[in-house]
């Protein structure tokens, strides 16, 4: 890391360039990610995104973050075809699917964790959004008792994939409350909450590090949704400008866009951070 470059912003952003909606081919992508190591925002970029699938095409040594296709059982061959090809694991991300047994499902992740021996705190564990509170709640205790991360969708290509601000204050204070660190992914290409060219509501990463940090500081669940929902680039700005968002960052890790310029675009747009 740059010691220019504020901490704010280091590894905010991993690279899901070849995830929809960009959906760009993985040479190209591998292509810029590299390209990016010589930009002065090159601190600003985090893992490389893949599926397990591919990870036998990515020809040059990376820093992967894989993103596990099939069950608990798929964890283990996705760590051999990472090593198999020089690459240094940033992390691992699996969703549950069993949506009849949440706790259980997250306790074979664990369990599959343990047994190939990859550090707990690089596995983020994606919770689907269920109507059944109970489950999701005790699925979050699972991964936490395992040293397990977590992993929260945002976004994606249909609109049940994109959590209301309730939902979404509900898990951040989940993952606070277990002291868990997560990382969300898709949607938030932008700073600001904003009404997307989808028809969408996008969150802003800027509304849900401020979220997360007045959240850790005690705010109420309507105080956190209000803070998620505002689109005023004015007002999250000023309240992020009260804030020590490094702080944030202990908790929410980093987001996974299929786009790195949009949100540089914004952090230089609203004066968040400057070039030099």
């Amino acid at each position: 890391m740059s010691p220019t470059f504020p901490a704010t912003w280091s590894g905010l952003v991993d690279d899901a360039a070849i995830f929809p909606p960009g959906d760009v081919p993985l040479p190209d992508a591998i292509d810029a990610h590299l390209a990016r190591r010589d930009e002065w925002y090159a601190d600003l970029v985090g893992s490389f995104v893949v599926t397990d699938t591919k990870v036998p095409e990515v020809r040059t040594p990376l820093p992967l973050a894989v993103v596990v296709s099939g069950g608990a059982g798929g964890v283990e061959p996705a760590l051999r075809l990472t090593e198999r090809g020089g690459h240094q694991l940033s992390g691992v991300e699996i969703a549950l699917r069993d949506l009849d047994d949440l706790p259980g499902n997250a306790r074979r992740v664990a369990t599959a964790v343990d047994g190939c021996g990859v550090a707990p705190d690089r596995v983020y564990v994606e919770l689907p959004h269920v109507p059944d509170t109970g489950s999701w709640l005790r699925a979050a205790d699972a991964v936490a008792e395992s040293g397990l991360r977590l992993k929260f969708r945002t976004g994606g290509l249909e609109a049940h994939l994109f959590p209301a601000s309730h939902a979404l204050a509900r898990w951040i204070d989940a993952a606070l409350d277990r002291e868990t660190p997560f990382k969300c992914t898709a949607g938030l290409h932008n700073a600001i909450r904003h009404t997307g060219d989808d028809g969408f509501e996008h969150h802003g990463f800027l509304n849900v590090l401020v979220a997360t940090v007045r959240a850790f500081d005690g705010a109420t669940t309507e105080e956190v949704v209000a803070l998620l929902e505002d689109r005023d680039p004015d007002s999250v700005v000023a309240a992020a400008a009260k804030e020590d968002l490094a702080r944030a960052r202990r908790w929410f890790t980093s987001f996974g866009s299929c786009s790195v310029t949009e949100p540089l675009d914004d952090l230089l747009a609203l004066g968040l951070l400057e070039k030099p």
